[in-house]
């Protein structure tokens, strides 16, 4: 069984904070915050320099993410973990999101580093 292995540094954001309300036409939209935009770039950097870029890895996985928060504030494991997940398939590390790839998040937690803030992600085929 492979297993691919990723840290991303910055402060793990969740796409659920701070949206945004945007006019398009005669309708309004939701958008997710210029922080988490960043975020997401960023994202993408760190996959590009650790060879994870366009992966497309289509086999089931165990998508473990350990997060490491800058402060000790209370954080929503599910959001994080959403956020990470469209990260993910945005950066083309996994080909979709969806259970008959990412079918579990086994060992999935949120810790503190006040001097490091990062999140490692460790995918293994099932």
């Amino acid at each position: 069984m492979a297993v691919y292995r990723l840290v991303i540094s910055g402060d793990p954001r969740t796409k659920k904070n701070s949206q945004r309300i945007v006019r398009a036409g005669n309708y309004m939209k939701i958008l997710p915050s210029n922080q988490y935009k960043e975020y997401e770039k960023n994202f993408l950097v760190d996959c590009m320099y650790q060879g994870m870029w366009r992966k497309k890895l289509k086999n089931k996985m165990n998508i473990k993410c350990v997060y490491y928060m800058k402060t000790r504030r209370k954080v929503d494991l599910v959001n994080l973990l959403e956020a990470t997940m469209d990260c993910l398939v945005a950066s083309e590390v996994i080909e979709d999101d969806n259970c008959s790839i990412a079918y579990s998040h086994d060992g999935s937690c949120v810790k503190y580093d006040k001097e490091r803030p990062r999140v490692e992600i460790e995918m293994e085929e099932i």
